[in-house]
């Protein structure tokens, strides 16, 4: 009888390493974060008057936005998820943030200054830019594809998209794949699933 009970606990460990052993393989992979595009060479001020470029950023992870200072729908909240991201990796060199300013004939960088430290953005990579208009909407519409524009009837006088790009160290926007395989392209700042998302695929690229 022991012959026989030996062997059919040797056939349930054999089906469960079959069935089990895979997931848990998977469960502690690492997903796949694909290119989508690529940042365009830019050069804006900063909240501290300083010329702030692309370059500023090459060999740093970095979180892209585009917001306004006097925004009163989605901005708080974006950037009280961007500080999360900036709590997350305080202290790394290798990490940084950009937000521009949609609205830069307000935004000087006085401006920009005190919302940094009302907001309790205080890493040292984190630039929050101003500069020329047209050019950072060419930056958001085009360069990156996340929407920014001007509308009167908008609560505000702006509008834009309340989406996060992430930037690997070569310049590249990334992403992770969805459930389908297609790439989700950016991360909403106003969901804190997807906040934890770029959390997790910031520590990704910062492998790399």
């Amino acid at each position: 009888m022991k012959k026989y009970s030996y062997i059919g606990i040797a056939f349930i460990i054999l089906i469960f390493g079959i069935y089990a052993i895979p997931k848990i393989v998977n469960r502690f992979k690492t997903h796949e974060l694909v290119k989508i595009g690529e940042v365009p060479s830019f050069e804006f001020t900063n909240q501290d008057g300083k010329l702030i470029s692309d370059a500023f950023y090459k060999n740093k992870v970095y979180v892209i936005e585009f917001f306004f200072t006097t925004c009163p729908t989605i901005c708080p909240k974006m950037n009280a998820n961007m500080v999360k991201l900036q709590n997350e990796y305080y202290g790394n060199l290798d990490f940084g943030i950009a937000s521009f300013s949609i609205n830069p004939e307000y935004d000087t960088p006085e401006i920009l200054k005190e919302y940094a430290k009302n907001h309790g953005a205080t890493l040292k990579n984190w630039n929050f830019l101003t500069g020329d208009k047209e050019t950072i909407y060419n930056l958001a519409n085009k360069g990156i594809a996340l929407y920014a524009g001007e509308n009167s009837e908008a609560e505000g006088g702006f509008e834009h998209s309340g989406m996060f790009a992430l930037i690997d160290k070569q310049g590249n926007i990334r992403s992770r794949l969805d459930e389908y395989g297609n790439p989700i392209a950016f991360y909403d700042g106003l969901d804190a699933k997807n906040i934890q998302m770029i959390k997790e695929d910031i520590a990704i690229l910062l492998k790399e």
